[in-house]
């Protein structure tokens, strides 16, 4: 009997290494950093702040470049591209969520989220539509005209959330999307992501240590010291989860 076909993941990383400054002084952030994500799949990126988390996320994305090794997200290297084809990346296949929610203070929640999609020049009435799904998607279709300082810290951060989604993003990558968030709030947030990996399809890279969190997850991976915990990786409170991926 023939072995079913091989899925490629959406991202693989191997040999990942990044160091900041030089001489005695020098910050080794990651150290031959390696592992996949399948696609449609949650994975939490568990480790103390400074272990490397953040710089991990941001070379995964684009936003910094690693010293060594490669980035493949669906297939593109993201560690070949020039600053123009990392724009395209970033407006086609990777999108962000950070703590600090950055929406656009005079814009409504519906024309935040709708800013991807100008930028597009997708016409008016698909934009419409898409902006209105998202906002139900995130449970804000009642709050589509209010601006960012009339809501919460949590609808926030949902509208930022559905303006990641705006462009249907095949990777999405959360930077402590709850760390400003109280632990009810927070955990909304996280649910929430979890359902949109079920909803949208997108493949989710979320860095937190909250264990409440990690447990909504398919796979978590630590990181200490800039490298991967092999003792830790693939586990999901405290079990081995049969979905993760090696």
């Amino acid at each position: 009997m023939s072995a079913g076909p091989t899925v490629r993941p959406l991202l693989t990383v191997r040999g990942v290494h990044r160091r900041f400054g030089t001489g005695p002084t020098a910050v080794q952030a990651l150290r031959d950093v390696s592992f996949d994500v399948a696609a449609g799949t949650m994975v939490a990126l568990v480790g103390r702040s400074g272990s490397g988390k953040t710089t991990l996320l941001n070379i995964i994305g684009g936003l910094d470049r690693p010293d060594a090794g490669t980035v493949l997200v669906d297939g593109t290297d993201v560690t070949a591209l020039d600053e123009d084809g990392l724009s395209r990346l970033r407006r086609e296949k990777v999108a962000y969520v950070f703590q600090t929610f950055g929406l656009i203070p005079v814009l409504s929640a519906a024309e935040n989220v709708g800013a991807p999609l100008r930028l597009a020049r997708t016409p008016p009435e698909e934009r419409e539509r898409r902006v209105e799904l998202l906002l139900e998607l995130v449970g804000l279709a009642d709050h589509a005209q209010q601006r960012p300082g009339e809501l919460s810290g949590g609808q926030q951060q949902r509208v930022a959330i559905a303006r990641a989604l705006a462009a249907s993003p095949r990777l999405l990558i959360a930077d402590e999307p709850t760390g400003q968030l109280d632990a009810e709030t927070g955990l909304s947030v996280m649910a929430l992501l979890r359902g949109v990996v079920e909803s949208e399809g997108v493949t989710v890279l979320v860095s937190t240590h909250d264990p409440v969190m990690i447990a909504l997850a398919d796979r978590a991976i630590r990181i200490v010291d800039g490298q991967v915990d092999g003792r830790f990786e693939g586990q999901v409170d405290g079990q081995v989860d049969g979905r993760a991926t090696s």
